[in-house]
C-alpha cells in the first residue's frame, strides 16, 4: 500500500480537452459522477497534476492528498466547501456537515486522528447572528465528537443577494503511518458498507418537498473517524480501499473505485441496507437510493480473509451497527458495476446529475 501511496499504480487523468465556445458549467458538474470528474480533470486540475511529486496528489482524484514525511509517516490534507440548503435539516446543519465532511475525507485516506481544521466563513449581509452562533456551537460539538478543533480561519461578509445565506470552507490535516487509497481493490476483495444508504439526501428532499412519513427521515451526517479507526485496527493491511459515498451516492463511489482499481464489482442488492422510510420516499420521488448522497457512511474494500474481523468491529461501534458485506470484486469487465437483484443482473448506472442540488 505504501507503494500505491507513492502514485505508482494510480491512473492519470485524461488528456486536456479544449472547451467549446458555447460550453457552460451547469449544476450537474457539481453533483458527483462523470460530469464533475471530467470538469475537474479537463479544466480545474489541468497542469497541476502534471507536476512531479511523491505521494498521493491531485492526479489520484482521491478524498485528499498524502505527502511523505522524513520519519516514514504521511501528512494527509483535504479541503471542502459547503453550501447546503436548507442550512438546518433533520439530523444536522451546515456546521456539523462541514466538520464531519472534512474529518471523514481524512479518514478515507487512513488518517483517523485529525490534528486540526481550518474554517473560512462567507456570510450574507442580513444573516441572523443568533443563527450563526447556533451553527458555530454545532461545529464545536462535532469537533469534540471527532476529537479535533478549528485552529485557524477567515471571515468575509458579502452584500445581500451575492451569497445565499452562508458558505463554509473547511480544510483538515492529519498524520498517519499508512495511507489507504480508493484504488487498492483486487479480484476477490469484498465491498463493505458501514450502514444504511441514502439517509442524508432523502432527508433534505423530504424537507424541501414537505413530505411526511410515519418514520422521521434524518440525515446520517456524523464524523466517522472513530468507526474507520476500529475497522483499520481490526483489518490491518486487509483494508485496501476506502471511499465515502457523498455526492453521487454509492453508485458514483463504486464506479470510481472499480475504474481506478481496474476491477468490476458485483453488488448483492438484497444485502444493501436501506431504511424502509428512505426506500418509500425514494420510490415516491422516482429516485434510486444508490444515487442519493450519504454523509456518515463509508465503502470499504476488504481482503476476503479479513472481512469477518472488520465486520465485527464495525457492528460493535454505534455508527456501524447496520454494516454489511454488499459486493465482490472480479477481474472481468474492469470499471463495470453490476447489480445482482436476486432475480437477474443489470448494470448499476452512475448518476449524471444530483437529483437535488446543494445538499452538501
Amino acid at each position: 500500500m505504501e507503494q500505491q501511496a507513492r502514485g505508482t499504480t494510480i491512473p492519470r487523468p485524461t488528456a486536456r480537452r479544449a472547451a467549446r465556445p458555447d460550453e457552460l458549467v451547469t449544476l450537474k458538474h457539481g453533483a458527483g459522477g462523470v460530469p464533475m470528474r471530467l470538469l475537474i480533470e479537463e479544466t480545474l486540475a489541468a497542469g497541476y497534476a502534471e507536476a512531479p511529486m511523491e505521494g498521493v496528489g491531485l492526479d489520484a482524484m482521491d478524498d485528499g492528498a498524502a505527502l511523505p514525511l522524513p520519519d516514514g509517516r504521511w501528512l494527509v490534507v483535504t479541503t471542502d466547501s459547503h453550501v447546503v440548503h436548507p442550512i438546518r435539516f433533520p439530523g444536522g446543519d451546515i456546521g456539523r456537515l462541514a466538520v464531519a465532511g472534512t474529518v471523514n475525507d481524512l479518514a478515507m485516506m487512513g488518517a483517523t486522528e485529525p490534528l486540526g481544521l481550518t474554517c473560512a466563513v462567507v456570510v450574507e449581509e442580513g444573516f441572523r447572528r443568533t443563527e450563526l452562533e447556533a451553527i458555530q456551537l454545532s461545529m464545536l460539538e462535532t469537533c469534540r465528537e471527532a476529537g479535533t478543533t478549528v485552529i485557524t480561519g477567515d471571515t468575509k461578509v458579502m452584500p445581500r443577494g451575492e451569497v445565499d445565506g452562508l458558505i463554509l470552507n473547511t480544510a483538515g490535516v492529519a498524520i498517519t503511518s499508512r495511507v489507504v487509497i480508493d484504488a487498492g481493490l483486487q479480484p476477490g476483495d469484498r465491498i463493505v458498507v458501514t450502514g444504511t444508504v441514502g439517509d442524508h439526501g432523502i432527508s433534505l428532499m423530504a424537507r424541501r418537498h414537505e413530505l411526511e412519513f410515519d418514520e422521521e427521515l434524518l440525515s446520517d451526517v456524523a464524523p466517522i473517524n472513530g468507526l474507520v479507526r476500529a475497522a483499520l485496527e481490526a483489518g490491518g493491511a486487509g483494508v485496501v480501499a476506502l471511499k465515502d459515498p457523498t455526492r453521487g451516492g454509492v453508485a458514483s463511489a463504486l464506479h470510481e473505485m472499480a475504474d481506478k482499481s481496474r476491477v468490476s464489482i458485483v453488488i448483492d442488492e438484497p444485502a444493501v441496507p436501506v431504511r424502509h422510510s428512505v426506500r418509500a420516499a425514494a420510490e415516491m420521488l422516482g429516485l434510486d437510493p444508490f444515487h442519493i448522497a450519504n454523509e456518515g457512511k463509508a465503502l470499504m474494500g476488504i481482503r476476503p480473509e479479513r472481512v469477518e474481523d472488520v465486520l465485527a468491529a464495525l457492528r460493535a461501534h454505534p455508527l456501524g451497527r447496520d454494516a454489511a458485506v454488499i459486493g465482490t470484486c472480479a477481474a472481468d469487465h474492469p470499471g463495470r458495476v453490476v447489480l445482482d437483484t436476486g432475480l437477474g443482473r443489470r448494470l448499476l448506472t452512475e448518476p449524471v446529475g444530483e437529483p437535488l442540488p446543494r445538499i452538501c
